[in-house]
């Protein structure tokens, strides 16, 4: 059973001090597989471990991690290796201030000029490493200023950045607006990032001359009335002559509009970006996942279904327009359509286009321009899926989704073309009692490219309150002929969770919210080890 850890610091306030944390630890004990491509490590056992530890009390909080990550997993780069406190604060605060000194993650509006953020599974945590000061000077009034350097692995890049925030409740300095429903929120935010020149140049004899000061705006404003919330929010940046954009010169620009409705039993979202020229690193000649201080949010859905999840859209910050629209209906009990518990349909649509290309994409041009409403040529992606949740039975309910999606492989990966790809999927779970639960799941992708058709099984027993066992297969029946079989048995008591495992993983994307990380083919026995207190 676990504990909590707190007491009372000997003081005439008597204040309460809470130390909180967790504990995780992913292990895989590797096997070579030429079948699949799972390669041979020199290491008998791979693992990225993580331990976080938290004081907190009335008006000081401190924290640190440490970080295992000598022999890390697959897909991690090489620069991910090392192990030490990676991150460490000290935040002191009251009800109008906060400060923060040490690592701090920030986030301004939608993200468009500065988010930094921890994301485990894709191998990200770009913490600023600095100073972070909000304050709430008056009612409905936020300000935030920060200045760092930012994280990247076990280092951290020259560049300095600096920001600060402003954001205004209006609805909190007129009480007829909070009588009758009305809630605006304005905020503008901005970014400096100074990094020294280097030499780069076009050719033998011409050196690019590079801007040591990089400056980020955003603008946006949030108006809800009773079930209807709207977001406007635009963003620009400066001349930013990086790796991204080819050494070019041009200014980047993110524009994006979105409205939601919802009342019971039903809720609609319409959503529309344009974006070109806004990949911002703290250092311009990086590549990859790493060193981003912002993140443009790709507009589609973030599927959790094996099949679904197969060909992931990745955010191209070279620009790209994108738009998605959702319904989600819930048909009444006792009616034709919901029968006897009702019946919850959700309608998603996705479709990412390019933006038009013209202009000089030389290193030490203006770069690629775009009239704003033009689309360029190519689509990068499409996705149509329709999902009817629903229960027969007092103790079994079912879950069906098609899927029809295009993926443009070559712009995402590199290579690969247009792949079209029709999804079924069928989820279905039944309870036999209080403590025994059994869900299945059966998938397929049809497809005349790439490797052909897959098909996916699932079984998942659930038995209360502390096992649970889970059998999979992912098999490709168009090209390949093989088998991706993982077996699972997952252990909770109190605040631990032990899940340990055996079987093949696809080579493919990991993605979140339009970031993606490569995971490379693997086989071997795993265990997951979470502690939280």
């Amino acid at each position: 059973m676990a504990l909590p850890l707190s007491l009372l610091a000997q003081n005439e306030n008597n204040d309460k001090i809470t130390f909180t944390g967790s504990i995780q630890s992913d292990v895989l004990f590797p096997q070579e597989d030429t079948d699949i491509g799972a390669q041979k490590y020199d290491e008998w056992a791979l693992t990225n471990s993580y331990a976080d530890l938290h004081m907190m009390s009335k008006n000081v909080d401190v924290g640190a991690r440490v970080e295992f990550m000598r022999f890390p997993l697959p897909g991690y780069e090489n620069d991910f290796k090392g192990w030490g406190l990676a991150n460490i604060y000290a935040k002191m605060h009251t009800e109008k201030l906060e400060i923060t000194l040490g690592n701090f993650y920030e986030q301004f509006g939608s993200g468009f000029i500065l988010r930094t953020y921890e994301e485990r599974s894709l191998g990200i945590d770009n913490s600023l490493l600095g100073a972070r000061v909000m304050a709430k000077p008056l009612k409905g009034v936020t300000l935030k200023a920060l200045s760092g350097y930012q994280r990247r692995y076990w280092s951290y890049n020259d560049a300095l950045v600096s920001g600060g925030d402003v954001e205004l409740n209006i609805d909190q300095w007129s009480k007829a607006m909070q009588d009758n429903g009305t809630f605006v929120t304005l905020g503008a935010s901005m970014v400096n990032k100074h990094e020294r020149t280097e030499d780069i140049f076009v050719d033998a004899s011409h050196k690019l001359n590079l801007p040591e000061n990089v400056n980020a705006f955003d603008v946006r404003a949030r108006v809800q009335k009773g079930n209807v919330s709207v977001l406007a929010e635009y963003a620009q940046k400066s001349q930013d002559p990086s790796f991204d954009n080819g050494y070019t010169y041009g200014k980047g620009h993110v524009a994006m509009l979105s409205a939601s409705y919802s009342k019971r039993g039903m809720s609609l979202l319409l959503q529309a970006k344009r974006s070109e020229n806004m990949a911002f690193r703290s250092r311009r000649s990086m590549n990859g996942t790493s060193s981003f201080l912002n993140h443009l949010p790709a507009f589609t859905l973030d599927h959790t279904y094996a099949l679904a999840a197969l060909y992931p859209y990745a955010t191209q910050p070279g620009g790209e327009w994108a738009y998605q629209a959702e319904l989600g209906y819930n048909f009444k009990r006792k009616t034709v359509l919901g029968g006897k518990y009702g019946t919850n349909v959700k309608v998603n649509f996705s479709h990412v286009h390019g933006i038009d290309n013209a202009g000089n994409p030389t290193p030490g041009s203006d770069g690629i321009g775009s009239a704003f409403w033009k689309w360029g040529d190519e689509m990068y992606y499409q996705d149509i899926n329709v999902q009817i949740d629903k229960r027969l039975t007092k103790d079994f309910k079912i879950n069906l989704m098609y899927m029809n999606q295009f993926y443009n492989k070559t712009v995402v990966e590199g290579e690969g073309g247009m792949i079209h790809s029709n999804i079924f999927v069928a989820d279905g779970k039944y309870k036999f009692n209080n403590k025994l639960t059994l869900r299945g799941e059966l998938q397929y992708l049809t497809t005349g490219e790439d490797q052909g058709d897959w098909a996916f099984a699932l079984l998942e027993l659930s038995v209360l309150p502390h096992f649970m066992f889970t059998v999979s297969d992912m098999y490709n029946c168009g090209e390949t002929d093989l088998h991706y079989y993982q077996g699972l048995v997952t252990y909770n008591v109190g605040s631990h969770r032990i899940q340990a495992g055996y079987g093949r993983t696809r080579a493919g994307y990991n993605c979140s919210g339009g970031v993606c990380r490569f995971v490379p083919a693997s086989k071997g026995f795993t265990i997951s080890y979470n502690y939280n207190f």
